[in-house]
């Protein structure tokens, strides 16, 4: 089967403009997750990492053409694409990936046809990109949480059936009162900054943010990474509860190791989705022991950027590959006692260690799952 390697990537966040920023960022342990006050978004005080007037792009509106959310992608793809022509080469595609897109523009402009058209995701993917000539149509994923690894996997599977040689992977979410308005209508937000799988957790922290992966088949462009397998699967269970078991996650992450050709040992650490909910961290603890990778290092890197939703898979993965190139594995921010009934190997301190593989994961509503390895040639 062809490989499939990792030749650029970005992350723009409230952390910084680049990979390399943000991974500095983190290894400091700052968090841009704080407390924050707009009353156009909230009317009570609440937790997020959100951009500032400083280092972020203005506004939720239209404005010269692109609206934030268009203007998030733009400005992340824009770091990672290498200087030559891949956007021209018939041979890449670009795959969009969100959850929420423009849905903002149902808070400032006239509801209409013109808006439903303006507000479609592919209306979006179709402008960025034409901002960088892209010969081939985007394509879109959205499926809730796990949208920015199941992008990903796309584009490894694009490429692996030969249609293609590159991928441009681009995730990226923006809040605003809406989707802040929807996590609160759950009682999902925490009221403090959030503490993945420790027994005080009651809640996520959201954040805006966006990030690009991009793939090819063509080894001598490659930064020593390899995507080496990935699944997905569904729990049935419900639409916002996840499985009470594990089973299904497991299930994903099994199949990703039969792929890679890995056994539990072999995974140096997980990138956990970790949203700090009591039911998101429960489930994932029993799928990562049915896997039997209870003694891997596991981490979120929730109480650094928030769940920034179709954003958090590609910018966790980014992570996760700054991780392996440096052998070091990220502590988990907020988390001090146990609070699952799956102990889990979850550091609080930065640790250094020989790493060659590590797993990302990550569920979210309706029941999906995905799972994906990245492995040092």
């Amino acid at each position: 089967m062809t490989d499939v390697f990792v030749i650029a990537d970005n992350i723009f966040s409230p952390l910084g403009p680049s990979a390399a920023d943000n991974f500095e960022q983190l290894r400091q342990s700052v968090s841009g997750v704080k407390k924050q006050s707009d009353a156009n978004m909230s009317e009570q005080p609440f937790y997020a990492a959100l951009f500032d007037k400083e280092n972020g792009v203005e506004g939720n509106a239209i404005q010269n053409g692109y609206t934030k959310f268009e203007k998030l992608l733009i400005a992340s793809i824009g770091d990672a694409l290498p200087d030559d022509d891949i956007a021209t080469d018939e041979k890449t595609v670009l795959i969009i990936s969100s959850t929420k897109g423009n849905i903002s523009l149902l808070e400032t402009e006239t509801p209409g046809p013109a808006l439903h058209q303006r507000i479609a995701l592919g209306t979006s993917a179709r402008l960025v990109a034409d901002h960088f000539h892209f010969v081939n149509p985007p394509i879109v994923i959205s499926n809730a949480c796990i949208s920015g690894v199941l992008a990903i996997l796309t584009g490894m599977r694009l490429i692996q059936s030969g249609q293609y040689e590159n991928a441009v992977i681009a995730g990226a979410d923006v809040i605003s009162k809406f989707v802040l308005s929807g996590f609160q209508s759950f009682q999902a937000i925490s009221g403090a900054p959030c503490r993945p799988f420790d027994a005080a957790r009651n809640g996520i922290n959201l954040g805006e943010g966006a990030a690009t992966l991009i793939l090819s088949s063509r080894e001598e462009r490659s930064r020593g990474i390899k995507v080496a397998g990935g699944a997905v699967s569904n729990d049935a269970n419900h639409i916002s509860g996840p499985s009470r078991t594990g089973q299904e996650l497991h299930q994903a992450i099994a199949r990703s190791m039969k792929e890679a050709g890995l056994s539990a040992t072999d995974i140096g650490f997980i990138s956990a989705h970790g949203t700090a909910t009591v039911y998101n961290d429960e489930m994932e603890a029993k799928a990562i022991t049915l896997a039997g990778l209870q003694a891997a290092p596991v981490n979120s890197l929730k109480g650094y950027y928030g769940h920034t939703l179709g954003a958090a898979g590609v910018i966790e993965s980014v992570v996760c590959i700054h991780s392996l190139q440096e052998n070091l594995v990220l502590p988990t921010l907020g988390f001090q006692q146990m609070g699952v009934t799956q102990p889990l190997n979850i550091p609080n301190t930065l640790q250094e260690t020989d790493l060659k593989h590590c797993l990302k994961t990550a569920s979210g509503f309706g029941g999906c799952n995905a799972a994906v390895i990245f492995s040092k040639q």
